[in-house]
């Protein structure tokens, strides 16, 4: 049993669902995403030779895209990966660690990489330049139990079972950036 590649990528909406993009942007990434494999598999010397080992479940570029963009917007565990793609979950594994950076290289070759790390307070007003609130939400750190009874219900914390002090920031911001 092998997931249907060929008619999940004939029916839009079930594309969108299963690798978050529709057939028109898959079809723009694929070129390049094929490039980036190529050139990855150039780089390294053959362990075997042509027609040797176990035959491969991915045999296309397009196979390979549609299994780790799927696995990026699914996060199935590897048991499940395997099971769809008709692998053993190591395999599923070795695949995942294997064309991740490829995938991550031709969106950056894209330029569809979503940004993750802004340096100030300016660059994110620069990219978000509508905002006027933002809520930073941290964590629950432990603390030592309070001795009055008042302060320990107050930092008793259900959800982790202990006494945490809650750290949250808020900043206000003004849509001119001061």
């Amino acid at each position: 049993m092998m997931l249907n590649i060929e008619g999940a990528l004939k029916q839009d909406r079930l594309l969108r669902a299963l690798t978050g993009l529709n057939r028109k942007a898959f079809d723009a990434l694929l070129p390049t995403f094929t490039t980036m494999y190529l050139d990855t598999q150039q780089a390294k010397p053959r362990q075997r030779g042509l027609g040797g080992g176990r035959k491969a479940r991915l045999l296309t570029a397009q196979d390979k895209l549609f299994f780790i963009l799927f696995y990026f917007k699914c996060y199935p565990t590897f048991d499940v990966a395997g099971l769809l793609f008709d692998m053993h979950r190591s395999q599923a594994h070795e695949w995942m660690h294997r064309l991740q950076p490829i995938l991550e290289a031709a969106l950056g070759q894209k330029m569809a990489l979503p940004e993750r790390h802004l340096e100030s307070i300016e660059a994110f007003l620069s990219r978000f330049p509508g905002v006027q609130r933002v809520m930073i939400d941290g964590t629950e750190r432990p603390i030592a139990r309070p001795q009055e009874r008042e302060q320990q219900q107050q930092n008793y914390s259900g959800k982790k079972k202990r006494h945490t002090r809650k750290h949250l920031e808020e900043q206000l911001m003004k849509p001119n950036g001061s």
